[in-house]
């Protein structure tokens, strides 16, 4: 049965988010301080304890509202909003365009520090020359 069929299945929700989270269910056992046979169980109950939601929520980085009211149908949703419609390829929302060339920058950088250390190497050889210079003084 899918979470379709039953949508207030509350541990079938909170397995989906889990799983979405990419976490197992020995790591979220671990987050509560109980058992991965005990995650099992309240996964494949279909209701659970307000105080214990709300741990589960906690240790899942979601809302005890967003377990409540997950649906596949709205994670599909969702996702299918970040759909670049200019395009046919999924960026993610991501429509920023390099204008620039990364390895053109990455060597000027290189310049700028190759340049910076001749300076600091010019000004150590003023230094010891001072210094020699002093020496030969006294």
């Amino acid at each position: 049965m899918s979470t379709l069929t039953k949508p207030n299945h509350i541990g079938r929700k909170i397995s989906r988010i889990r799983e979405l989270r990419d976490m197992k269910q020995e790591a979220l056992a671990q987050a509560l301080g109980i058992s991965q046979q005990t995650i099992s169980a309240i996964e494949n109950s279909e209701t659970i304890e307000e105080e214990r939601l709300i741990e589960v929520a906690k240790a899942l980085g979601v809302t005890v509202e967003a377990i409540k009211s997950f649906s596949e149908e709205g994670m599909i949703n969702y996702f299918n909003t970040f759909t670049d419609t200019k395009d046919s390829q999924v960026n993610f929302g991501n429509s920023n365009n390099c204008t620039f060339n990364p390895l053109d920058k990455l060597m000027e950088t290189v310049e700028e520090n190759k340049n910076l250390y001749e300076r600091l190497l010019q000004s150590e050889k003023e230094k010891i020359e001072y210094l020699e210079k002093l020496l030969k003084e006294k």
